[in-house]
Formats: structure tokens, C-alpha cells, sequence
């Protein structure tokens, strides 16, 4: 798909103090950069009375103090931003690898995920684990990052019924996305493994692990190996 210019941005009232910058509707790594340069230049010179941004796939919500600016005074502003945007040379991205174990105990969904995808549970590990996923952003709940793609192979539903408690660290997918719960938390995803790893801690000076723009690698790991990194 030809992707649209920066300069053709939707800009769209989301609220009487919120504006959404869309680059597109549909989901790809080329809109994502565009939405992570808008979100560097509003980081590096921010525009007076903006008080959050709050990055998506395709998009960047902006929310504003409506007592300092309105929705046209703000468009007026971002667009002068947008003929930039293409010109950023993005920094390398960096690699993060994260452990997972794939055992049943912590797989609760990996053999429904072979068995709907006509795959045997080691396959489902092997591609789940061979391919290196984008973190397009971060949401739903502190350190959570929506990671893109994963292969068509892996390609399953929510659950009909969202459980009441995933656990932590639980390594899940759900449509053309996986994530990892940094905290326990009900979701509907389908659970694959779990990483020792914690994925948002208040004590490290990054609280989050992974932040957007990074490349994620799962890694498998055995019970033993999970055990040892947990103590550690």
C-alpha cells in the first residue's frame, strides 16, 4: 500500500481538549515511525498548553489545556511540524531479547493455538520465536507493549471470554499482535508462555523495559532456566 504523506495527516476533535493526528487506518511500521518522529519533536520543543501525547499504531493523541489553546490554534501548529517528519533519520532501534517458557503450566493456550492453526505446539514455539517483532507503542496498562507483527501463520481471535487474571510476565497473542502482561491484570489474549523477566518496575530508572520503537526477540528457555533468572 502506497503510504500517505506526512503532510496528509487527519486532524481530528477527539474531545474539547484532545486532538488526533492520524497518518493512517491501517497498521504498518512505516505509519508507526511517523507517529514516533511527531512524538519526538513535540518531546524535544513541546508547544505551550499541550499537557499528554498519547501514541498509537497510527496515530498521536494530543490532549490540551483548552484555556491556553483550541483545536485550530493546535492543527495550525503540528502541521508546520509535519514536513519534517520524513526528513528524521530514526536512531537504530534496540534489540531486546526476553526469555520465555513455553511449558504447559504457563502455555495454558498453546495447544487451542496449534490445534486452531493445524500446527503441532512446538511449531507454534518455533514461529512465535523466530520472528522479531516492533514495540509500536506502549498502553492498557504500565510497561504493556503492543508488538507487531506476528506472522499470519499464528493469527487467532481474543478468547470469547476474557479471564479474570492473566499473570505476570504471561507472553500472549491475539490477532497479528503479541504482548507480554507486566503486571496481573484480566485479559482476553491467548497465553503461549511466560518470561521471568519484569516487564515494569518502579525501582529501575527505565520503570518500563521496552519502550517504542524497539525490536523484541522471544527467546525460549526451559522451567530450570526460568527458575534460575526469577531468583536472580
Amino acid at each position: 500500500m502506497t503510504q500517505r504523506p506526512a503532510a496528509d495527516a487527519r486532524f481530528i476533535p477527539a474531545s474539547d481538549r484532545s486532538l488526533l493526528v492520524s497518518f493512517a487506518d491501517d497498521i504498518s511500521v512505516g505509519h508507526n515511525r511517523r507517529v514516533g518522529a511527531l512524538l519526538y519533536l513535540l518531546e524535544k520543543e513541546p508547544i505551550a498548553g499541550v499537557s499528554n501525547l498519547h501514541p498509537a499504531y497510527s496515530s498521536l493523541l494530543v490532549v490540551f489545556d483548552p484555556l491556553r489553546l483550541d483545536h485550530e490554534e493546535l492543527e495550525i501548529d503540528l502541521r508546520k511540524r509535519l514536513p519534517t517528519l520524513d526528513t528524521l533519520v530514526p536512531a537504530a532501534p534496540r534489540i531486546v531479547e526476553i526469555p520465555v517458557c513455553y511449558d504447559r503450566e504457563f502455555g495454558p493456550d498453546l495447544e487451542d493455538v496449534a490445534d486452531d492453526r493445524s500446527l503441532t505446539p512446538q511449531e507454534v514455539i518455533s514461529i512465535h520465536s523466530a520472528h522479531e517483532y516492533t514495540a509500536y507503542f506502549l498502553g492498557f496498562a504500565p510497561g504493556f507493549a503492543y508488538l507487531g507483527e506476528l506472522p499470519a501463520e499464528l493469527e487467532v481471535p481474543r478468547l470469547p471470554v476474557p479471564r479474570r487474571m492473566v499473570p505476570q510476565g504471561s507472553v500472549a497473542i491475539a490477532g497479528r499482535q503479541t504482548a507480554v502482561y507486566p503486571s496481573s491484570t484480566p485479559g482476553g489474549w491467548r497465553i503461549l508462555g511466560r518470561t521471568p523477566l519484569a516487564m515494569f518496575t518502579a525501582e529501575r530508572e527505565s520503570m518500563s523495559l521496552l519502550k517504542m520503537g524497539d525490536h523484541v526477540r522471544f527467546v525460549p528457555i526451559s522451567r530450570e532456566e526460568f527458575d534460575k533468572v526469577e531468583r536472580t
